[in-house]
């Protein structure tokens, strides 16, 4: 302890002899003054602890310098002093001036921010990017109380950026879109007095060495989650006119996608049949980026409905991660090419017409070839060959949606078996399913071909193909030939109102039928089958049941007097 005391007085007398000994009699007197930091960078807030500061009175009778270069003062309190260390500071003595009094504050080192890294080294605008290092100060940035003197900030290839996070040794920011490739550069805001100690000279930015950052074009991905078979497109720039080399490629959890286009700013891959949940790395001209997360999921059907129904049906397919259904092209968006690939449903093995194919559900109608059996969705995929080109292997994912039984509608009874005009018949039986009140104007491919201009329609021409026809209804009660209004439908009943064509006369190009009164009475239902290459439809085909023979009565026509007589306010005098 004797020792240490000895070496505290020498470093004491060194410190006096070095400031002179006249100042050093008026330091031996003073009371101990605290810094709050020993080491400060230009721009920061340096606070000085002690007593006997007095009041503030004026800028020149109360000053503080810092190696012989005045600060500027922020607070002045008879125990603390808040000071703003000067720009063109260096290491140095903390000196008060009170009027003619001069307190020692103690020695402070002036440091300046340095970069050590800058993590990642490539980044997308729009990510975050950490800079770590040394000596970056305290900034609360914008919110800074103290912005008047200038905000510390962050210059990435010129352009400001102000930092979301700011610590003394570690920087976090978010490129901004407007951003270039360049040197980054973090930046401490200072101002120096004037002269005469007031407030303030322009401000001031003390740099630290410049480290480069390379901004690279963001990728978006899209989708990043689906089932084998999904078209999944890179938006971007700088990927090339064409893919260059075989060892180009995209990878989906380490395995290879099928490319189906590749340009400049859009890259469009297929999920293959072994894929499997990792990153998407786009790998080309010998380097890997990440450029996503992407989530491969199995489907899977939750419920059947109905369980039984006849042909032409509307069959509801509940469950997740169906996919689409024209996602196989080579085009970003699916509807531009609408290829379907071999995504497909099998009732009984028999292929089922799609009406509405989304990711959680899927709606098939019942063909008209359809048996019974299991409902099976196939997932259509492929697996890539060398070159990531199609195909070393093409196949599907099948998945189990239930049992489908195909009921045979059955007739058992009717009553009447004559009546007049808008009279009710009821047909008793079993099997007739759901009245459907869609009609198939033209075919199935109609939304395909909305915007095409067409001339060739016509009513009432079947001769001419692809026109509409009488029959534009898939469930339909028929009094010899013409439709009858129906009034309710349900799985065993069904009522209609006797038509009034059939007394009228029926006519069409070149015939007219006038005594249609008395013929069969026939329910029906309408369906199609998809053709040989798996394309819709073929014509619509009718499962039909014949009840018996009706007769039409006549009744319920309206008065023969009103034909000779339409106008009765013409018979008048006056």
């Amino acid at each position: 302890m004797h020792r240490m005391s000895i070496i505290a007085r020498l470093l004491t007398y060194s410190l006096l002899m070095l400031c002179g000994w006249s100042d050093s009699l008026t330091y031996a007197k003073q009371v101990a003054i605290a810094l709050s930091s020993q080491a400060v960078t230009p721009g920061a807030t340096l606070t000085l602890s002690g007593t006997g500061f007095g009041s503030f009175q004026s800028t020149q009778f109360n000053r503080v310098t810092v190696n012989g270069v005045p600060a500027l003062v922020q607070r002045w309190e008879s125990e603390a002093i808040e000071i703003k260390v000067p720009f063109k500071a260096t290491s140095g003595l903390v000196e008060v001036l009170i009027g003619k009094k001069k307190l020692l504050a103690g020695h402070v080192a002036i440091v300046a921010p340095y970069i050590e890294t800058i993590s990642p080294a490539e980044a997308e605008r729009g990510t975050t990017v950490q800079i770590a290092g040394r000596h970056f100060g305290l900034s609360a940035g914008a919110r800074d109380p103290n912005t008047m003197f200038g905000v510390n900030d962050v210059m990435v290839g010129g352009v400001k950026v102000r930092p979301r996070r700011w610590k003394d040794d570690k920087i976090e920011l978010v490129i901004p879109p407007n951003a270039t490739s360049g040197e980054v550069v973090v930046r401490l805001a200072s101002s120096d007095p004037l002269p005469n100690g007031s407030c303030c000279s322009p401000v001031e930015y003390l740099v630290s060495n410049p480290v480069p950052l390379k901004l690279i074009p963001s990728v978006r991905v899209d989708p990043l989650s689906g089932p084998v078979g999904t078209k999944v497109v890179l938006f971007g720039q700088g990927f090339g006119p064409v893919k260059e080399s075989v060892d180009d490629a995209v990878l989906i959890g380490g395995r290879p996608t099928t490319i189906a286009q590749w340009k400049d700013d859009v890259i469009v891959v297929h999920v293959p049949l072994d894929a499997e949940s990792g990153p998407v790395v786009l790998r080309y001209k010998g380097r890997e980026r990440v450029v996503g997360e992407f989530a491969v999921h199995m489907p899977r059907a939750v419920s059947l409905s109905p369980a039984s129904a006849p042909i032409g049906t509307l069959l509801r397919i509940n469950g997740e991660h169906f996919g689409f259904y024209s996602e196989s092209g080579s085009t970003p968006f699916n509807f531009t090419d609408f290829n379907t690939g071999e995504n497909r449903v099998e009732i009984g093995g028999v292929p089922a017409v799609v009406y509405r194919w989304n990711d959680d559900r899927i709606d098939v109608w019942v063909p008209f070839s359809a048996k019974s059996g299991k409902v099976v969705i196939y997932r259509s995929a492929n697996r890539p060959n060398v070159a990531g080109l199609c195909c070393a292997e093409q196949g599907t994912v099948a998945v189990e949606a239930g049992n489908f039984t195909v009921v045979k509608p059955v007739i058992d009874s009717y009553e009447p078996k004559s009546a007049g005009l808008d009279a009710t018949v009821t047909i008793k039986g079993n099997g007739f399913g759901t009245f459907l009140k869609t009609a198939e104007h033209a075919d199935l491919a109609l939304n395909q071909k909305a915007y095409k201009r067409r001339t060739d329609l016509e009513i009432n021409d079947p001769d001419v193909n692809d026109t509409v026809v009488s029959n534009v209804s898939r469930t339909e009660v028929l009094f010899n030939g013409s439709a009858a209004l129906v009034q309710s439908w349900t799985d065993h009943e069904i009522v209609v109102k006797v038509p009034h064509r059939n007394l009228y006369g029926i006519g069409k190009k070149g015939d007219f039928f006038d005594d249609l009164a008395t013929g069969p009475l026939i329910v029906r239902r309408g369906s199609w089958d998809l053709l040989p290459d798996g394309t819709c439809c073929s014509a619509k085909k009718w499962l039909t049941l014949e009840a018996g023979q009706f007769t039409i009565e006549a009744k319920g026509l309206p008065d023969d007097g009103y034909w000779t007589n339409n106008r009765p306010d013409a018979n008048t005098n006056q």
